[in-house]
C-alpha cells in the first residue's frame, strides 16, 4: 500500500503546479528568465523608494531611535512595543532560506548576485514602511483591547474610503483565505521539516538516534512552539524579543569569525561581487540573469511587498502609524542586507569556485562546507542557529495565519485555539512525511497575496506619503 505522504503529493501535485506555475510565471528578459512575481515585487520597491523620496536611507536614523523605545509613551495604543513589533516580524522574514537560499543564488549566479540581492533589500525597506504604516492606521481593536491589522484589514477599509467597498473586501477575503492556507507550507511544514532534516544531520545522520523518528522531532517543536503562541501576540513578542536578536548575534558572529579568519580573501570577494554583478562571465542570462537571481532571492527573504510583517506590526503600541512603518524599515536591512549578505561572503571567501555555477543547485550544504573549510565544528553553531531560524518563523507565521483565520470567521476563543491545535499538528505533519506538493501550493498561496496587497498599496500611496509628511514636519524635523 502507498505511503500517505505518496498518496498525498499525487493528489496535490496538479493543483500545486498550477498555482506555481502560475505564480511564478517567467517572461523572457534580456535573455534571462524573470518570474513575474519578482518583477511585480521589485516594482514596488522601485515606485515606493521614489514616491517617498529614498525614506529607506533618509529615514534609518529615526528608525532606530524608535526601537529604542525613546519616544515611547505608557498610554500609547497598542499591544507590544515597537521593538518587539519588530522581533516578531523578523523572526517571521528570517529563516533557512537566508542559509540555503543565498546558497543557491550563489552557486548559480556567482557573487555578482550578492550586489543585486543587496539592492533590492534596500528597496524593500521602502515598501515595508508603506505597508506597515497602513497596518496601523487601519487596524482594529476590539472591546477586550486585542488588535487585528495587517492587508487584510486596510484593503478592506482602505478601498472603503476610495469608495471601492466591494472591491476592498473582495481583496481582502482572498488575502486572508490565501494566508490561511500558505502559512501552513512556507511558515509551518517547510520549516518543520528542515528543522529535522538538520537536526538528523548534526547528531549522526542515519545513524542518528532521530533518524527514524522525525515525528518525535516534530512533536518536540510543535510542544515548543505551543508554548509560546497559547499565550498570544504579547507572549510571542516576549519571546521572539529575546529569540531574535540572540540567533541572529550567533549567526552574524559565527560568520564573522570565519570570514575574518579568512581575510586575506575578503578583497578579492568584495572585487568578484562588483564585477560579478555587472560583468558576469558564464553566467545563463549575464547581467540580466544574475539581477534576476539576486532580486529573487531577496524578494523571497524579507517578504517585503507581501504584507504579512504589516500583521505584526499592527500591534505595536504607537499613536503614530508611520511611526511604525520606520520601525518596519528595518526589516528587510536585517534579514537581507546583514544576515544573506554574512552567508555570501562566507561562501565567497572560502569554498566558491566558478566552476560552481552552473544548473546544479547547492543550497545550505554549500554553506555548511564553507563554516567547515575553516573551523571544522563551525557547522554545530550553524545548525543552531538554522534550526531556531526555522523556530522562530513558525511562531510567526502562526500569529499571522490566525489573524487571518480570525478576520474570515470572527475572533472568538474556540477559532483561537482551534486554529492554534491546527498549526501545531501541521508542524508534526511536516516534519515526519514528505509533502512536497502541498509546500509548493502553500508557497503559490503566499506569493500571491502580494498581487492584491501591491494593488492596495498603489492605491492608498497617496495616504501614506500625506502622513509622512505631516509626521516628518511635526515630529521627526523637532526631535533628534
Amino acid at each position: 500500500m502507498e505511503g500517505i505522504d505518496t498518496i498525498i503529493d499525487q493528489a496535490m501535485r496538479p493543483v500545486a503546479d498550477a498555482a506555481s506555475g502560475f505564480i511564478f510565471y517567467s517572461v523572457p528578459l534580456f535573455g534571462a528568465q524573470m518570474p513575474l512575481i519578482v518583477l511585480w515585487l521589485i516594482g514596488g520597491g522601485v515606485f515606493f523608494t521614489l514616491y517617498l523620496r529614498f525614506i529607506n536611507i533618509r529615514g534609518f536614523a529615526h528608525a532606530i531611535r524608535l526601537i529604542t523605545g525613546k519616544y515611547a509613551e505608557k498610554d500609547d495604543p497598542g499591544q507590544i512595543s515597537q521593538f518587539q513589533a519588530l522581533t516578531t516580524a523578523v523572526s517571521g522574514t528570517v529563516g533557512i532560506g537566508n542559509i540555503a537560499g543565498v546558497a543557491v543564488a550563489i552557486s548559480i549566479g556567482g557573487p555578482g548576485a550578492t550586489f543585486w540581492l543587496i539592492v533590492a533589500g534596500f528597496l524593500g525597506m521602502s515598501t515595508k514602511l508603506a505597508e506597515c504604516t497602513l497596518g496601523v492606521l487601519y487596524r482594529r481593536t476590539d472591546e477586550d483591547g486585542s488588535v487585528s491589522g495587517g492587508p487584510m484589514y486596510y484593503l478592506e477599509r482602505g478601498l472603503k474610503e476610495h469608495n471601492w467597498p466591494r472591491l476592498g473586501k473582495v481583496l481582502g477575503i482572498f488575502y486572508a483565505m490565501s494566508m490561511v492556507i500558505g502559512c501552513l507550507g512556507i511558515g509551518n511544514m517547510f520549516q518543520a521539516n528542515q528543522a529535522a532534516v538538520i537536526l538528523i544531520s548534526v547528531t549522526g545522520g542515519e545513524a542518528s538516534f532521530f533518524a527514524d523518528k522525525s515525528w518525535l522531532i516534530g512533536v518536540i517543536l510543535a510542544i515548543a512552539v505551543g508554548l509560546v503562541i497559547i499565550g498570544g501576540i504579547r507572549s510571542i513578542a516576549n519571546t521572539t524579543s529575546k529569540l531574535v536578536p540572540a540567533m541572529a548575534l550567533l549567526y552574524v558572529i559565527s560568520a564573522l569569525v570565519i570570514i575574518v579568519m579568512n581575510y586575506a580573501a575578503i578583497p578579492g570577494a568584495l572585487v568578484a561581487i562588483w564585477t560579478g554583478a555587472f560583468a558576469p562571465e558564464g553566467i545563463s542570462g549575464g547581467l540580466i540573469g544574475v539581477m534576476i537571481l539576486g532580486f529573487r532571492r531577496a524578494v523571497f527573504s524579507n517578504e517585503a511587498g507581501l504584507g504579512s510583517a504589516a500583521i505584526a506590526h499592527a500591534t505595536a503600541r504607537t499613536r503614530y502609524p508611520v511611526s511604525e512603518g520606520y520601525v518596519a524599515l528595518l526589516e528587510p536591512f536585517i534579514d537581507t542586507v546583514v544576515i544573506c549578505t554574512m552567508t555570501a561572503l562566507v561562501i565567497v571567501t572560502t569554498v566558491y569556485d566558478p566552476a560552481l555555477a552552473s544548473s546544479e543547485v547547492q543550497g545550505i550544504e554549500l554553506t555548511t562546507s564553507a563554516f567547515a573549510s575553516t573551523i571544522s565544528w563551525s557547522p554545530i553553531p550553524l545548525s543552531i542557529a538554522a534550526i531556531l531560524f526555522a523556530y522562530s518563523t513558525m511562531i510567526a507565521w502562526s500569529y499571522y495565519g490566525l489573524k487571518a483565520f480570525t478576520y474570515l470567521v470572527g475572533a472568538s476563543p474556540i477559532a483561537d485555539i482551534g486554529f492554534k491545535i491546527f498549526f501545531l499538528l501541521f508542524v508534526i505533519l511536516g516534519s515526519s512525511i514528505e509533502l512536497s506538493s502541498l509546500v509548493d501550493l502553500s508557497d503559490a498561496l503566499v506569493f500571491i497575496v502580494a498581487i492584491p496587497n501591491l494593488i492596495g498599496l498603489y492605491i492608498l500611496a497617496p495616504i501614506v506619503k500625506k502622513h509622512l509628511t505631516q509626521y516628518e514636519a511635526e515630529f521627526v524635523s523637532t526631535r533628534r
